[in-house]
């Protein structure tokens, strides 16, 4: 290689020590996962001390990556450390209430145990729950970071600005795809390959709702896509698998593809709208 090329590379590494890396980033989140569900920890506490003195270590972790990403932050993490851990109480609130719902909503699970330590789904809304809360606190980069590592470990992406309401249930999960500006409402259940997307990915347009609002009680089976920020699903309806939807439906609808088999009228497949 050219030393001029190298002279590139020397400066990009250097450029890169301003932001967290994701490992660390990372690593923070699956400690702090781990001091609040023992499912998840490596340690094995003997005492009320010793976990307080771990999470005087999860508070040094945070300040840390906020200090070295402070460029990819916006705002100054003075206060953020305390304000975050004070918040985390409040996080596992509202994971029970996801695990809850994920436990009465799968006939197939048989425990609470078995949602925290097997779904996929439990593991990517505990992500999200994190990541959402760094978000609104001003921190960007870091959030992005625990969102796209659930994306990874989990197949399903949640930004972290997505607003999600209690009770979130996410059955099977892969393939799922929560947007930017999407808003959820309280005890929504989504099934695999759900999509609730962007009509536009101009850039012009990023700082607008562009994902759709699913309203309290809302089932969306698999594959059904949902796009545009002024497309709302009203409360207690029913989205049927593989439906397409651009627009609002009302309150207590249920729309599906009712399949029809071809025959020589030439009927073919059609979707059916009950409101």
């Amino acid at each position: 290689m050219k030393d001029q090329f190298i002279e590139e590379l020397f400066h990009a590494h250097q450029q890169s020590k301003t932001c967290p890396p994701p490992h660390l980033v990372i690593g923070f989140f699956q400690k702090l996962l781990g001091l609040l569900y023992p499912e998840f920890s490596t340690e094995d506490f003997s005492s009320v001390e010793e976990i307080k003195v771990f999470q005087s270590g999860l508070k040094s972790d945070l300040a840390y990556l906020l200090e070295k990403g402070k460029s990819c932050s916006g705002r100054s993490h003075d206060a953020l450390v305390d304000e975050f851990f004070e918040a985390v109480p409040s996080i596992k609130q509202e994971l029970y209430k996801d695990i809850e719902a994920m436990y009465q909503g799968d006939p197939a699970a048989k425990s609470i145990t078995e949602v925290v330590r097997t779904y996929p789904g439990f593991y990517a809304i505990a992500a999200h729950r994190v990541a959402h809360l760094l978000h609104k606190e001003g921190v960007m980069l870091i959030p992005r970071i625990i969102s796209e590592h659930a994306h990874s470990k989990t197949g399903i992406d949640i930004h972290p600005s997505a607003q999600i309401g209690s009770y979130f249930c996410i059955d099977h999960g892969t393939g799922i795809v929560i947007g930017e500006t999407t808003q959820i409402g309280n005890h929504v259940k989504l099934y695999q390959g759900v999509t609730l997307g962007a009509l536009s990915v101009n850039k012009a347009d990023a700082s607008k709702k562009r994902h759709p609002t699913i309203e309290d009680g809302v089932i969306i089976y698999a594959g059904a896509t949902i796009l545009g920020g002024k497309t709302t699903i009203g409360a207690n309806s029913v989205i049927g698998g593989n439906v397409w939807l651009t627009q609002s439906v009302p309150a207590n609808s249920k729309i599906y593809y009712k399949a029809k088999m071809t025959n020589s009228v030439g009927e073919s497949d059609t979707i059916t709208f009950k409101p």
